[in-house]
Formats: C-alpha cells, structure tokens, sequence
C-alpha cells in the first residue's frame, strides 16, 4: 500500500538518513539523525500513515550508527519466514480515476491504473515479501516511462509493484462465441453496447469473474436468473455513483461512509426504488459502488446507471477467476467475455455489509477485509480453524495474529471443497507454517466436510469444538477480553450439539478461559426430515406444531395455509417416528412461523423463509399479542404456535402476526439473557449465530437488554453467521476445558 514510499518520504522530511526495506516481518527502518528528529518520525510513523494501512506495532530499538549519506528504498529482504501481513485489494483512488479519464494523460482509458495507494495486492501476490517478481505482474515488463515513475521517490507510483500502462502492461479484449471481437480500449465500448441491449457480459473483475446485466431490464435480469439456476436469491447491484446509489436504497451517514470506504464492501439497505426480479420478497437491496479502474471506464462508456453485478458461476458455485474455468463455466450464461490479460493468483468474493442495530455487521467477510488481521491472539502454537461447512473460511493463528481467509462457500459442493482445500494451502504456504508444528481446530460436528478435511491434514495436534460455544467465543475474541464471564446467546438453524442433537437456540455462561456451560435452550422438537426441513419449511412446521399439541384442523389442510402433501408425510414421519430428529433450532422456528403466514414453497436458498418473514414483520405493526416464555431453562415456543394458528384460523393480517412474533421472540431472548444474568451475577450478553443478522430482532433485544443496564456484544469484525465461527474456535483452545 506504498508504505515504504511513505517511510521514504517522512524520512526525508525528518532530515533522517539510512533505508526501509520489506521484509517477512513487515517493514524494517534503519534511520540515523539528531534525537527530535527520530522522536518525530517515529510519532508520525503511526500518526500520519496513509489511509488504508494498518499499523499494528511499532518495535524500536538502538541501532549501530553506520554513517548513511541518504535515506534510501533497499531491496526487499524475503530470507525467512513469513509474518507480516498481506494488504486486501484496494479500489482505484481518486488520482488515478482522474489520470484515467485525462483524456490528455498517457494512462487515458487504461483500465488496469493503479498507484501505491491503490489497486490489486491480495489477489495477485503469490508469495511474501511484496514485490512485483511475486505477483501475477512479472511477466510484464516495464517500460522506460513507468520505470521512471517507479523509481522515483517523489512520485505517486515509486515502488507501486502492479504499475503498468497501455504501452507496457496487460489489457482488456472482448471474446464472444466467435472469437475476440474487439481488443483496447473498444473492448469497453463494446460491452457496453451489450450491456444496454439487455444482454448478459462476463468481466474479470480483481477476485474473480462477474456476471452484469442491466438492473433496469427485468427480461435481462430473469434471463441471468434463469441461466444461472438461481431462482430468487437477490442480485447485488453496482450504482454508477454516490447520487445513483442514494436513489437505489437508504443511506444513513454511517451506511454512506461504509459503501464508500477502502473495502467497497455491497452495502445492504432498505429499497428506494423498484428494480422487477433484482431482489424479490425482499425489504433490502445490496448496492456497491465501482472498484476497479474497469467499471468507472464501463460507466463513462455509458453502461446503464444500475448494473447486477453478481459472482461469476453457477449457483452455490466458487466464483470463477480462471480464464479457462471462465469460459467453460460461464459460456451458457454469459453471451459475451470482458476478458482481462492479468491473471489472478486467488478467487476472491465481494464482501457484503449492513449498517444495522448493533453498527457494522458483516455478513460476508471477503474482499477488501481479507486476509487483514482480525485480532490479536497470542497462542503457543500456529493454529488452523477451519469453519464450519456453510459460508466457510478459514483462520490462521500465527505470531499473535488471527489472519482470516476470504469467502469460501459451501463445502456441500465438490469445487467449494476443493477451493478450501487450495486455501488452506495458500495460507499455511504464505506463512511458512511447520505442519509438524500445527494444530488444527475443526467443529464437533463428525460428518461436517470441514471435520473430514481436518482429519486428513498433517499437524501436531486436533482439537474439536463445539459450533455454538464457537459463535459466542468469537464475539469476545473480537474484543480480545478472554476472561471475561458473559451469557451468550447463540441462534441460529443448526449445530451439533454435545448429546448428539441438533442444537439452535442456546444460551451459555462462562468465558473463553474458563469454557461455557450451557445453561438454557429453545424448547427441542422433533424435526422430520432432517436437513431436508431447512428446504421445506412446511416440514419444519409440522414438527412445531406436533410438539405443541397441535392436530390437524380442516383450515390447515387447504392452501395456502400449508402445503397439504408435504406436511401430511411429514406428520406421518413424525407419528411413525422415523428420520425425525430432536432439535432446539431457532432457525427451524422462524422456518416454521413463515410456512403458516404463507411460505410453503421450497427455500432456493439458505435463510430464504426467514428473510420473507422479517420483511412480513417489517411492513407490520404489532396489534396482536403472544408470548415465549423463558422458565426452567427453557423458551417456550408452544403458545406462540398455538396463537399463530388461533390468529389464522381467525384470518388476521399476516403481517400483524410476523411483527408480533418477532416481537415475542425478542421479549423471550431478553428475559431469558437477563434471568440468567441475574442468577449468575454476569453483566455483559453476547448475541451471535445466523438469525441475529435479522436486524428487526436483534434491534428489540438490544433496546430491551440496553434498558436493564446490561452491556450487550456482536460480531462487528467477523460475521455473526457461519463466516466467523473459523475466529471463535481458534480462541477456544484457549480454554481450559
């Protein structure tokens, strides 16, 4: 991120002689000069670094005075281990957006512009130290004029490694199923053109391939959906500019701050304005702005002022980021290729975010965070957590630092698998990590592919953990405060438990030090089907409603209460006892309550009911009552369901029924976290797991808990999903049981 040109700089300014140089560690200073002046530099090492570093110590010891001329840029130093950090890519800055749209500047629509403050790092770099001979840029000479510039000391591009121009560098070309149709500068053009005649362009992006079509075209939009097998998931839109995006959704100031931040994650916010088949049954629409050096030019060339931009492949594939897998994965989707010559050395997705209840919340921790350092954690050893099997990534815990890999995905598919697989090989090689030295943390889970995959990597050591101990853990992880005593709630569809049930809806005591002790829980219900309830709500419902004592009314046999067929077996299943499974799942639940409002198709994605059912409740109003008690340890659910069906029977508004759950929900979850806290003398709650990103929830608990003077924690630095359980099993090994 330039910062050695930036120590050059400083050093200079301070009248300081000696050198900086990169090296495995991070970056390394021999400075000589009066007192003051190195008191000052070393204040505005930290004080006045650029925008998007990230100083994380500064250790400063006496030197033997070697009587320097000059400060000097020396020669990266790459003889040792690897353990300085890795810079996530960085979108294009404003000098070089306007170098680029000069029209008199010789990098005049040369979409692969970049300075030392911006561009590529993480997903170019093969290995560490930093250097241009490192990463997918070495086969690209320089020519004399970016030589020039890059060894420059006063010039914005002075040891800037991806520097290149249109004379030197990689380009862009358009490939369509007859060839290359046009190359240069016309490539742009020419997609455009496409664009704006509805039709679907693959670009290569910095991670990875991108699907675009125009937001505004909802034939154009329905045929990507179509193409793509993904039936009604929301599309991510990128906006033109600041102006286009505040039209789009809802932009509070933080919100507005976030989607312009270094990390240009897509910002989900509430929907300004109707965009058919973009994000359907859904109150929020997730928009991003352009990163790269390719999508301003797009824009300028006049591509519509909304573009889907969604990851390139087929559902719940990988991303693709290989020309080759591109082109074989993509070409029954895409009608035409924006194919850039530079290659990538490793996929990675966009991140996603929400300025929500709690501030930050990550819901996908990709792009412009990773693979940054999450938290400082001092453990004896370096240490592998690898996740869970939905919306994996992993950790890697090596000299104090909890490194966290991009998006992975999925691990029931093969190519997620065998993504993850690629990953922990990049990172343990990255960081020079001795296997003998390792060891490696999975979930208890014993068929989870993630476990598999953990038994089958050399280490010195393997530690299992528990999925929902996990979630709370990596809140507190976050906050680096591992002794602290907490209650911790932890919600969300589905984790191994300790007596071999389907856990979902737990509450906890204890502190990573000390280990957690489960000591309250969602009311356990028999599920039919197994993992096949989380598809079919209608599944799901029949096994709450059976543990409620609930029978088959005639109302409940028509549609569209619930689909008779299904449900019908799977209250046979339940009768016959046969794959019925014990389960506390809170994710089940919300299933449950959105297949009686209405909600008895199959899911097309994870948390697609319970999605639908928060943007019921977000369009009601709470003019109905019920109740989930929190008593004996337990939240009861059964006179929420019997209420349910009493104010369906009785035909009241939908809408009226799904506000006062979640408002029952929140009630329950509050009073349980502050009986607990009470009985155990705690004063701070963790809220973590999946169903706390449903915003209107955790909104009601944080107001109920903040009231009663409790201190109350989220996930802000990893997502509270799945994507950040990878944190909290690294942090558990710190326990003492």
């Amino acid at each position: 991120m330039g910062f050695r040109p930036f120590v050059y700089r400083l050093a200079c300014e301070h009248n300081l002689a000696g050198h900086v140089i990169n090296d495995a560690h991070g970056v390394r200073v021999h400075a000589e000069g009066d007192e003051s002046s190195l008191l000052a530099f070393e204040r505005d090492l930290v004080s006045r670094a650029p925008e998007v570093a990230n100083v994380y110590s500064v250790n400063t010891r006496e030197a033997e005075f070697r009587s320097f001329d000059s400060f000097t840029i020396g020669a990266s130093d790459d003889g040792e281990p690897a353990t300085a950090g890795i810079s996530p890519d960085l979108p294009a800055c404003d000098e070089c957006l306007q170098e680029m749209l000069d029209g008199a500047d010789r990098r005049t629509g040369y979409p692969y512009i970049n300075c030392s403050a911006c561009g590529p790092r993480f997903s170019i770099i093969h290995a560490m130290p930093y250097d241009r001979a490192a990463t997918t840029m070495r086969d690209w000479r320089m020519c004399g004029a970016c030589s020039v510039e890059y060894h420059a000391p006063a010039d914005r591009r002075f040891h800037a490694q991806p520097i290149a121009c249109s004379q030197c560098g990689p380009a862009y070309r358009l490939v369509d199923a007859a060839g290359i149709d046009a190359g240069g500068t016309d490539a742009v053009a020419a997609a455009v053109a496409r664009l704006c005649a509805g039709e679907i362009v693959a670009i290569k992006g910095i991670g990875g391939y991108h699907l675009a079509c125009d937001a505004s075209n909802p034939s154009a939009v329905e045929t990507l959906r179509e193409r793509k097998f993904r039936k009604e998931q929301p599309f991510a839109v990128m906006a033109r500019n600041i102006e286009v995006a505040r039209e789009t959704i809802r932009l509070s100031p933080e919100a507005e701050a976030l989607i312009m931040s270094p990390e240009r994650p897509i910002v989900l916010g509430p929907r300004l304005m109707q965009l058919p088949g973009v994000a359907p049954d859904a109150h929020e629409v997730g928009v991003l702005l352009p990163y790269t050096p390719l999508h301003h030019l797009l824009f300028v060339a006049g591509a519509p002022p909304r573009l889907v931009m969604t990851s390139g492949n087929r559902s719940s594939e990988p991303i693709a980021y290989r020309d080759d897998e591109a082109g074989e994965r993509l070409r029954e989707i895409a009608d035409v290729f924006l194919v850039g010559e530079r290659p990538i050395a490793r996929r990675v997705d966009d991140s996603v975010a929400r300025i929500g209840a709690a501030g930050l919340c990550l819901l996908r921790r990709s792009r412009g965070y990773a693979p940054r350092s999450a938290v400082r954690m001092e453990l004896d050893s370096p240490t592998l957590a690898l996740g869970a099997d939905l919306k994996n990534t992993i950790a890697l815990i090596v000299n104090g630092e909890a490194i966290l890999s991009q998006h992975i995905g999925d691990l029931q598919h093969m190519e997620t698998r065998e993504a993850l697989a690629g990953t922990i090989d990049d990172l343990l090689a990255m960081h020079s990590v001795d296997r003998d030295e390792l060891q490696i943390v999975h979930d208890l889970h014993p068929e989870y592919h993630s476990t598999a995959k953990a038994l089958e990597l050399h280490c010195g050591r393997r530690i299992a953990v528990q999925h929902h101990r996990a979630h709370i853990a990596s809140v507190i992880a976050e906050r680096g405060a591992y002794r602290q005593r907490v209650v911790g709630a932890a919600f969300d569809g589905t984790g191994f438990g300790d007596d071999g049930t389907i856990w979902g809806g737990e509450f906890f005591v204890g502190s990573i030090v000390e280990g957690f002790d489960r000591v309250g829980h969602l009311r356990q219900c028999r599920i039919p089907g197994g993992d096949a309830a989380a598809r079919f709500p209608v599944q799901a419902a029949a096994g709450f409603l059976a543990a409620s004592g609930i029978g088959e009314s005639a109302i409940m046999m028509r549609e569209p209460f619930l689909f008779p067929e299904r449900y019908s077996r799977a209250r046979g299943l339940l009768e016959a006892d046969v794959r019925c499974f014990a389960s506390t799942s809170a994710g089940r639940l919300f299933d449950s309550v959105a297949a009686l409002l209405g909600f008895t198709r199959e899911s097309s994605y994870e948390g697609q009911a319970a999605m639908w059912l928060e943007n019921l409740a977000q369009k009601g109003r709470a003019t109905v009552e019920m109740e989930i008690p929190f008593a004996g340890g337990e939240l009861d659910f059964r006179p929420a369901m019997a209420s349910i069906v009493a104010m369906r029977e009785r035909s009241v508004n939908a809408n009226a029924i799904a506000r006062a759950f979640h408002q029952a929900m929140a009630e329950g979850i509050s009073a349980a976290v502050m009986s607990l806290a009470n009985e155990h003398s705690v004063d701070t709650a963790v809220l973590s797991g999946g169903v706390f990103q449903n915003d209107l929830l955790l909104s009601e608990i944080l107001g109920a808990l903040e009231r009663s003077g409790m201190r109350v924690w989220t996930n802000n630095v990893v997502p509270p999903n799945d994507g950040g359980i990878c944190l909290g099993q690294a942090a558990m090994t710190l326990s003492s049981r």
